[in-house]
């Protein structure tokens, strides 16, 4: 499919700046393709009432790390500043980063990242080697220190890195550190937030156990690739970044048997649709999980691992808008778009919610 039918126009000041507070109080659509009513206003709040018992929902448990590193880079007497984001971590000392300007790193060359105020990360500072480069822009580095050592380092030179059309109009600060971190992240990770799951509350979780409708945890390391741009004209040329993931055996059964009695399985975000259907087996089956995927969804793909999914809304020509029109229909996804934009909702990261349905759901 030609990319521009993914396109719409979004007013500026419809992108949020800073989540809804408390964070249950977002506003949420509710969007039942075919139904006799399609789009429905409600709010995060709501959702316990709109799944039955028995239906279970699918949240990513991925821990955002500050993978955002400025440092500098010395050839001699030449210095340069660089800017890496880690993007997929690949051993116990080594991370593919996208890097600017990627120009100014060879392979060999040597990177000092955080303020130089001795000659160890503790006091401030982690050096990196260039192992490879891609032309792409992405390099691996290879740091002088792996495993704990690496991870507590990364945190205490690095930035949370906010999404471009967040960090353009404005700074990380301190309230970053925990907005853009859902209550139930544990393991370390990914680059970016699973932001549907940034809408819940312990109240929301405590409503949600009330109503008798199940929690599941599944991992999917968001990678620095959900915010590059689709540069193909059309959806066939575009190559997704591989993010790692794992869904348990005692995971995976779970949601077999709720789908088995005919409850349904929600997705909490695109990235727990994502690994769900990279771990999906013919018709409804669902295996354990462990590995890269780089699954790219368009309309035409059949789903076979979930039954719903909660999530924000998405940029204009992005992989994102493309996976929600596959599910729940391109022009029912760009009237609900329409819609979203028309009653002032808020985009993106820290933005309303969405409850979808699929396009063909009996």
């Amino acid at each position: 499919m030609r990319v521009d039918d993914f396109d719409f126009d979004l007013p500026n000041e419809r992108i949020a700046l800073r989540p809804s507070r408390p964070r249950d109080a977002a506003r949420m659509l509710v969007v039942r393709p075919g139904g006799a009513t399609m789009l429905e206003d409600r709010g995060v709040r709501d959702l316990p009432s709109l799944l039955e018992p028995g239906d279970a929902l699918v949240f990513n448990d991925t821990k955002v790390i500050p993978a955002q590193l400025e440092g500098t880079r010395t050839r001699g007497q030449a210095v340069a500043r660089i800017g890496a984001t880690l993007h997929l971590k690949a051993g116990d000392d080594r991370w593919w980063a996208f890097v600017r300007p990627a120009k100014k790193l060879v392979v060999g060359d040597r990177v000092r990242f955080g303020e130089a105020q001795g000659e160890t990360c503790l006091l401030g500072t982690l050096d990196a080697t260039v192992a490879e480069k891609r032309d792409t822009g992405e390099v691996l580095l290879a740091f002088d220190l792996a495993g704990p050592d690496l991870d507590q380092a990364i945190a205490a030179v690095g930035h949370i890195p906010l999404p471009p059309y967040i960090a353009q109009k404005r700074g990380e600060d301190a309230a970053d550190r925990d907005d853009y971190q859902t209550i139930y992240a544990r393991k370390d990770g990914a680059v970016a937030a699973p932001t549907a799951g940034l809408h819940f509350t312990p109240e929301l979780m405590a409503a949600i156990d009330a109503r008798g409708i199940e929690r599941h945890l599944v991992t999917l390391h968001v990678g620095a690739g959900t915010f590059l741009p689709v540069k193909a004209d059309d959806t066939n040329d575009h190559k997704m970044h591989a993010e790692r993931g794992e869904i348990s055996p005692e995971t995976a059964a779970a949601l077999r048997a709720v789908r088995a009695r005919g409850n349904k399985v929600v997705a909490v975000g695109t990235t727990s649709l994502r690994i769900l259907e990279s771990a999906a087996q013919g018709e409804g089956g669902l295996a354990a999980f462990s590995g890269e995927t780089s699954i790219f969804i368009t309309p035409g793909y059949r789903f076979r691992a979930i039954d719903a999914l909660m999530t924000n809304f998405h940029l204009p020509r992005s992989t994102l808008f493309m996976l929600v029109s596959a599910l729940s229909g391109l022009d029912e996804m760009r009237a609900a778009y329409a819609h979203a934009i028309a009653q002032d909702y808020r985009f993106y990261s820290y933005g309303d919610a969405s409850l979808l349905f699929p396009k063909d759901a009996p």
